[in-house]
């Protein structure tokens, strides 16, 4: 059954205001969480809301499209040369800039050098960006990104660094925010096809509302996330002000080499979108339980993952406008489009 009128025409409003809400939900999430006690608590409740987030995301792409989007390896080719050659050569540049204190150096290499697998992909999808191919590509670049941390860490940071770090987050994060929901998508867009009666009602139920609620989740996601770390960066804040212009610089950087790099490899201008957002977008998500467990030693490192994660929301928040102006469909400064090249 389709969507009603009005829950279209809910929609079509809750996207046509969305950087406005992710804002309004940044702003709450900062204010609650200063000034309600124990709010850092809520920490436990990211993981679950961004599933369900990525469940979202994951609903909303056609599983026919994953098979494609593994299949082109100019994509593949672009973003594993940017998140993996291009990044550690810019995230080497500056982190030089902390490279005196190993608190704060380790924090910035665990974080920057590790390429995002989660929210990534439903900013990509609301800036027009090809979300099917990230999705696609994720196991991929978390696999990787396992492989490669540890020799970046050991050559930049030193093998102190490399023995501190647990890998366990990663394997765990794979199989919670990628594997459980994707699965469940399937089977979800599957009921909704070929189930039958009452299967298949409930299953197209459960996509059309969880499509439908793609804009508030991520707004429930930003205020968890923010109002669960808040008081943790603000309370350390004259400690970690040295990292916080490394990620506003790295953001900066990367989205002009993310748009080099589209262009270079001529890909179409939603895969172009998709990877400018992977070159910005950083695993912190999943490297924070890491620096968490980092001894005693390396305090405030955990803090520093934090405050790029609040560094990065609001630019991902302002990329949802801005790169489909840097990477537009021709003659639509704001579009997407399928099959037009990178120019």
């Amino acid at each position: 059954m389709p969507s009603s009128p009005p829950r279209r025409a809910l929609v079509a409003a809750l996207e046509r205001h969305q950087v406005a809400l992710y804002l309004a939900g940044i702003a709450a999430g900062a204010v609650v969480g200063w000034a309600v006690p124990g709010a850092d608590a809520w920490a436990v409740l990211v993981e679950p809301v961004l599933a369900l987030l990525l469940l979202a995301t994951f609903l909303a792409v056609p599983f026919a499209a994953l098979g494609a989007g593994l299949r082109d390896g100019r994509f593949l080719g672009a973003l594993l040369v940017l998140n993996f050659v291009v990044v550690p050569a810019v995230v080497f540049g500056l982190s030089r800039f902390v490279a005196h204190d190993d608190a704060l150096l380790v924090g910035v290499l665990l974080v920057l050098l590790a390429p995002c697998v989660d929210y990534v992909i439903a900013f990509t999808a609301l800036a027009g960006g090809a979300a099917e191919r990230l999705l696609a590509a994720a196991p991929l670049l978390m696999l990787v990104q396992l492989v490669v941390l540890p020799v970046l860490l050991r050559v930049v940071a030193g093998e102190a660094a490399v023995a501190a770090v647990d890998v366990g987050p990663f394997v765990r994060a794979l199989v919670m925010l990628i594997l459980v929901p994707l699965a469940l998508a399937a089977l979800l867009q599957w009921g909704a096809v070929r189930g039958r009666g009452g299967v298949r009602d409930t299953a197209a139920g459960v996509v059309r509302g969880f499509t439908a609620a793609m804009v508030p989740l991520m707004v429930v996601t930003l205020f968890t996330v923010v109002a669960s770390q808040i008081r943790g960066v603000g309370e350390r804040l004259p400690a970690l002000a040295a990292v916080v212009p490394l990620f506003v610089a790295f953001a900066a950087v990367m989205v002009a080499l993310g748009v080099v790099a589209a262009r270079w490899a001529r890909l179409d201008v939603p895969a172009g979108r998709a990877l400018v957002f992977s070159g910005v977008t950083r695993n912190s998500l999943v490297v924070l339980p890491l620096a968490l467990a980092l001894p005693a030693s390396l305090d405030p490192a955990p803090l520093v993952v934090v405050t790029q994660t609040l560094v990065e929301l609001g630019a991902m928040v302002s990329l949802v406008r801005l790169v489909p102006r840097l990477l537009p469909v021709h003659g639509d400064s704001a579009g997407a489009g399928e099959g037009r090249t990178v120019t």
